[in-house]
């Protein structure tokens, strides 16, 4: 099983996905970091605000940076005026007839963010495509040549607070996911690589107001959680963009930075932290 990190106490990362995506979405996520409870984001090498991500992040030190590893919409930076897939079926398709080089484009990307002189912390991948077994053996591979100790661990809370009110495909999706945690573990492990104890935002991603917040927090486990989160201020730009994450990204944002938000993680005893935290101990 890949390395985690075992603890009596509950400590939390809340990591947002998309930095780099619009400039709206970088806005947000700076607001609830600033602001609110956000510790961690992910970085999209390829996004359309990249260069603007790169700026918030040296005006905000105390952000964590990871990779946000894209495979699917937007450009191919390994390949000159190549398009990525535009879904998850093409992009099987694309690896089945090796129309795509994974561990090409991903470190590519990974080598983008570098020599902006940003420190990367932490890898995960958009629509979570590293639980496919071809791209996860190329997101391991490069954790462990770049020294970026931590890869998010896809797998579900069963106790998420806004279960009982996902899609029904939702929920038999991330129960179905156990079946690949095994070998997803044996790989982390063997390139050494690190992952939480647990992972929470899959079932709720798009779906949480603050009351759903502040239940999921008062009943974390105990050990490191990484909640992924999807903020942002919805503008022009957000709303023109290719997503369906849109009113839902400033629903995210108000609960993200709300005080009661604050308030149950002192009430749970949930310590606030980021990888660079978790590495220390």
């Amino acid at each position: 099983m890949a390395r985690s990190l075992k603890s009596s106490t509950k400590r939390l990362v809340v990591n947002a996905d998309d930095f780099g995506f619009t400039r709206d979405v970088n806005q947000g996520i700076i607001e609830a970091h600033q602001r609110g409870i956000l510790t961690a984001t992910t970085l999209m090498a390829n996004g359309d605000a990249f260069e603007d991500g790169v700026r918030l992040a040296r005006e905000n030190p105390g952000l964590d940076l990871g990779a946000h590893l894209v495979l699917i919409g937007g450009r191919m930076l390994s390949a000159p005026d190549a398009e990525l897939p535009a879904s998850i079926p093409k992009l099987l398709a694309a690896i089945a007839t090796r129309r795509i080089h994974i561990y090409e484009e991903l470190s590519a990307q990974v080598r983008r963010i570098l020599a902006t002189g940003i420190r990367l912390t932490h890898l995960d991948t958009h629509k979570h495509t590293h639980l496919a077994p071809p791209v996860l053996d190329g997101v391991a591979r490069i954790a462990e040549e770049f020294g970026i100790p931590w890869v998010r661990r896809p797998f579900d809370l069963p106790l998420t607070a806004a279960r009982g009110g996902a899609p029904w495909l939702k929920r038999a999706t991330s129960d179905g996911l156990a079946v690949l945690r095994a070998r997803f573990h044996r790989v982390l492990a063997k390139h050494h690589c690190r992952t939480t104890d647990h992972f929470a935002g899959f079932q709720i991603t798009g779906r949480f107001w603050t009351e759903e917040l502040v239940a999921l927090i008062r009943e974390l486990p105990e050990g490191s959680t990484e909640l992924m989160c999807h903020p942002g201020r919805l503008t022009a730009e957000l709303r023109s963009a290719r997503t369906r994450l849109k009113e839902s990204r400033e629903r995210e944002l108000v609960a993200l930075t709300a005080p009661e938000t604050r308030r149950a993680l002192e009430e749970s005893g949930v310590e606030l932290v980021n990888y660079r935290a978790l590495d220390l101990t």
